[in-house]
């Protein structure tokens, strides 16, 4: 059984019409929160997504809350302890700070390597959200021995399973974790928002709407219930869910039962 972590790093105003496929005839603020998720068992912990740094935000016009280092901090987690990243796919705000798990060894899908490395990226719109930069430190760890590839649905340590869903980008993976309340499911972009899955109505970077569609299927079946189905961006996460520290912000348990 683990516990797990939404460590809230970063947050951009703007409204709903940017966040769903076909705007939103009902357009009124819904910001992105930006989230990296810490998995933490027995002596071990398994880190979701790495975020984008302070040089990343600031180009793209994203505030940083907080250095993703810090929110594990506040954890008790040194960066340079972990063992295992998991990247649930390659976009700048899942895939950079790539110098700061200096140990880890990366799992992500081989779906996800080829799409952001091979000829999708020969279009500036879908690529506009990949940083170069992180890509090619992907390849640096890749031939230094520090990437694992899955492929499909596979068991990272016992409680732990990957699951390749596609959809957002051609290789985005979702994670089921066991905990005290049942299975948890971190979707992260396979639904930025709840709305994006309880309305099945897409966000608009999406790379096959079929499969985004499905995928949002696929999240239920994993899950022990609706209440176990954690989206990606939604400042919603933060209410929902008790803090797991005393006196520390944007930090939340997601093993434990929802407020409300």
């Amino acid at each position: 059984m683990y516990e797990i972590y939404a460590i809230r790093y970063g947050h951009l105003d703007r409204t709903a019409t940017h966040n769903f496929l076909g705007g939103d005839e009902h357009d009124g603020p819904l910001p992105l929160d930006y989230y990296v998720w810490a998995i933490v068992g027995s002596g071990r912990s398994f880190i979701l997504d790495t975020g984008f740094d302070a040089a990343t935000g600031a180009a793209r016009g994203r505030t940083l809350v907080r250095p993703v280092a810090d929110g594990l901090a506040a954890l008790g987690i040194d960066p340079a302890g972990v063992r295992d990243v998991i990247v649930s796919h390659m976009h700048y705000d899942h895939a950079g700070n790539h110098d700061l798990f200096p140990q880890a060894r990366y799992h992500l899908q081989d779906a996800e390597m080829a799409y952001c490395t091979g000829r999708s990226m020969c279009h500036g719109v879908i690529r506009a959200t990949f940083e170069g930069r992180d890509v090619q430190a992907m390849v640096g760890k890749l031939f230094a021995g520090r990437v694992v590839f899955h492929d499909g649905a596979s068991e990272l340590a016992p409680g732990i399973t990957l699951h390749r869903v596609g959809g957002h980008t051609r290789g985005l993976q979702v994670v089921r974790v066991q905990t005290r309340r049942g299975s948890v499911v971190l979707a992260a972009d396979a639904a930025h928002f709840y709305a994006n899955w309880q309305q099945r109505r897409p966000f608009p970077i999406v790379d096959d709407v079929t499969a985004y569609l499905e995928a949002l299927g696929t999240i239920e079946r994993l899950a022990s219930s609706p209440q176990h189905v954690i989206p990606g961006h939604d400042p919603l996460v933060l209410q929902r869910y008790p803090a797991a520290r005393a006196g520390v912000a944007d930090i939340v348990r997601l093993d434990l039962d929802p407020l409300s």
